[in-house]
């Protein structure tokens, strides 16, 4: 039999209530593709959480496959703890409130405290109550920046922090081990408590502390925001007035929230088009900054003027690194002081710490091994950390990324620039002056479904098999296999171990620093390119020149990897 009608006599057993019977039947009737798709498999739960499209079938988002997960987590937590509690939020996507309520209720029926939000929030706040609160758990209901057909479900562990192992993969081993039948539905309403506002209130303060550090008139910055349909559109512009912003201008076609993200291009601040109608805006109010947030307000987009005037699109790496250097700026470096970054973001992460003689650790990528990082080196005082997918974190009062906060950073860049005639793109400039002209690229290839799962695979295993002898005309020198946690240097032959957990990713790197990454996607059928060229930028005069030189590199290197 296979795992396919395997799968659909579970769901129409008894343990499904009827509303599921009549889908499934539906399903299997009127679409069959779909059918096959739902039922061929469980949806995966990750290192961080699950994520995938919202129907039914045990590979997608469901009170059933959602269910399990909680129920999972409910034995790990009463098997660990005496007495356990936990946060739970959730965004601006369908259903996401109902399937909160769910996972409420089955953490209530374990007899596990439940405090849960009055509506959505963004995640950083979720983070910041499970210590607050001094909660065992947190879980989240987002799937982020996916499309609209998409939820899904975050894990965070006492720390405020993503689930890391060993935690993370002993919740992957309940849930496995955990029955659909096995799923207590009957909540115990005692147990269920909503989260007040002094959580709220003291997130703002704690913001507002970390991040207000530059020395300017406020007031004259001028800030177009687009929470783009998400959690962020009470909290944002909250915090930048209360930090002394009034010149605030809000798209209010994209402020409400709407899981089917109605009015925007796209909900994720990655995608250039996301910012389209602030940009108009801001043309409108002759704007310094444009800010746009994601759907659960952990990642932010910007766009300033750049030397012709024109709005242009900041990327993560770039706003990463140009607020690392102004906090390294205004801040105490000592000995005790680090920063973090990612193994596939800007190189000019390294190079600023190098510089500014301050410590830089790298993880993988996904942003919990950064929150990790701060309960790893607990005797250092953790200033910073980015990544290039637009996540940032200023100071260790959250323990993931936080759009909020870095939304009030990067103002506090802007103002303090345009109080001395200045703008983030020339401070921008200046870096790569100071640091070395470094420039990415991200490509994404969409493979979805089953055949999909083995193109990605096989692309991968290609690689390994057959690495590129140049990058560009640059030799390749490092060969960085992150699966078998083997770095090979190609000019030596000497091997070194990747003390890092081992992922399905391949890094290449030349002599002249030229990367490039590859890795499948863990939250979608995707495999992503990480590209990086660099240059020596000697004024600002020859940044045009050489803009244009490394971008004709990165457009090169893109046609060598994917043709």
């Amino acid at each position: 039999m296979s795992k396919i009608s395997e799968n659909e006599i579970v769901w129409t057993s008894y343990i499904f209530d009827k509303e599921t019977h009549d889908k499934v039947k539906y399903l299997k009737k009127n679409d069959r593709e779909e059918f096959e798709d739902s039922f061929y498999k469980d949806l995966e739960f990750g290192t961080g959480g699950m994520r995938g499209i919202m129907g039914v079938g045990p590979n997608r988002v469901n009170k059933y496959t959602f269910g399990r997960n909680t129920q999972a987590i409910s034995k790990i937590l009463n098997n660990l703890f005496e007495d356990s509690s936990v946060v739970i939020g959730h965004d601006c996507r369908n259903n996401s409130r109902e399937l909160s309520m769910i996972v409420a209720n089955i953490f209530s029926a374990n007899n596990i405290k439940t405090y849960i939000f009055d509506s959505l929030r963004p995640t950083p706040l979720i983070s910041y109550a499970v210590r607050k609160l001094n909660c065992k758990c947190g879980i989240v209901l987002t799937a982020s920046h996916n499309p609209p057909e998409y939820n899904g479900y975050k894990v965070y562990w006492s720390d405020g922090g993503q689930i890391v192992p060993p935690i993370d993969k002993n919740i992957i081993t309940e849930i496995s081990d955990t029955d659909y039948s096995e799923i207590n539905f009957n909540s115990n309403p005692r147990l269920i408590e909503l989260v007040d506002n002094k959580i709220e209130d003291s997130f703002v303060k704690d913001s507002i502390n970390t991040a207000r550090i530059g020395d300017s008139n406020r007031e004259k910055l001028k800030i177009v925001f687009t929470s783009l349909h998400g959690t962020s559109h009470i909290l944002i512009p909250e915090i930048l007035n209360k930090a002394g912003y009034s010149n605030i201008f809000c798209v209010d076609s994209q402020m409400n929230p709407d899981g089917n993200f109605s009015n925007v291009n796209s909900s994720n601040p990655e995608d250039p088009t996301s910012l389209n109608e602030a940009i108009e805006l801001a043309k409108v109010q002759d704007a310094d900054l444009v800010i746009g947030t994601d759907p659960d307000a952990d990642r932010f987009g910007i766009a300033v003027k750049n030397l012709s005037g024109d709005y242009e699109l900041i990327n993560g790496n770039q706003s990463m690194c140009v607020m690392t250097d102004y906090i390294l700026g205004k801040s105490k470096i000592n000995k005790n002081s680090f920063i973090a970054s990612t193994v596939v973001s800007s190189p000019m992460m390294s190079k600023i710490a190098l510089t500014n003689n301050i410590k830089i650790e790298l993880s993988l990528t996904g942003f919990k091994w950064i929150g990790k990082m701060i309960n790893d080196f607990k005797d250092l005082k953790f200033l910073a950390g980015g990544e290039e997918s637009f996540g940032y974190l200023v100071g260790d009062f959250v323990r993931d990324k936080d759009a909020l906060t870095s939304s009030l950073l990067v103002s506090e860049i802007c103002s303090e620039l345009k109080a001395n005639g200045l703008n983030f793109y020339e401070r921008m400039i200046d870096c790569y002056i100071k640091y070395g002209f470094f420039k990415e690229k991200l490509f994404t290839l969409k493979k979805e479904g089953k055949k999909g799962a083995q193109e990605i695979k096989n692309i991968l295993s290609n690689l390994k098999s057959n690495p590129p002898e140049k990058l560009l005309d640059d030799k390749t020198l490092f060969i960085e296999d992150y699966e078998s946690s083997i770095k090979t240097n190609l000019e030596t032959g000497e091997k070194s171990i990747i003390n890092l957990p081992k992922t399905n990713m391949i890094i290449f790197e030349s002599q002249s620093g030229f990367k490039v990454a590859v890795r499948p996607s863990g939250t979608e059928p995707k495999i992503k390119y990480y590209f990086s060229v660099n240059c020596s930028l000697n004024n600002k005069s020859e940044f045009l020149q050489k803009n244009k030189l490394l971008n004709e590199k990165l457009s090169q290197l893109l046609i060598d990897f994917t043709n």
